[in-house]
Formats: structure tokens, sequence, C-alpha cells
């Protein structure tokens, strides 16, 4: 996350904002110390990020995933 200096975040806040909207987020420091961060309103809350992807190779579905166990299904439904 971009670090951004108060004095400079006073100048372009609109195009700040404007990226945060979007998703980026960013940190806001004085003399180099963070004291906030800027993120969307809708941004996930920091430790409940989406991990896509995180199981990618673990695993492989069936071919067959949609059609797996259609005949008991069936029968319980008195098919």
């Amino acid at each position: 996350m971009e670090a951004i200096n108060i004095h400079e975040a006073k100048t372009r806040l609109s195009q700040l904002v404007a990226r945060a909207a979007e998703g980026e987020g960013f940190i806001i420091a004085k003399a180099g110390k963070p004291m906030a961060r800027v993120t969307a309103i809708d941004s996930p809350v920091s430790g409940q990020q989406k991990r896509l992807g995180f199981l990618t190779g673990q695993f492989k579905v069936p071919n067959d995933f949609d059609r797996m166990g259609q005949d008991e299904i069936a029968e319980m439904f008195g098919g």
C-alpha cells in the first residue's frame, strides 16, 4: 500500500479518493509516520481479504460433478 505525505494528500485529495474508490487503498503519513489508511467503503475488512486461487492445483473437480449422486437424489424424491 502506497504511503502519501499529508501535504501531498491535501493537494491531490480528489485523485486519491477516486483511486481508493477503485480499490487502490493508500496510507496518509505525517513526517514519514503512518497516520491513516484510506480504502473504499465496500472493501473487505482487514484480515478478511478474499483469497482467490489459494487452493489452485490442490484438487480437481470431477467431470461428472454436476451429475454426482443423481440416482440417489431421484430416489429420495420418488422419481
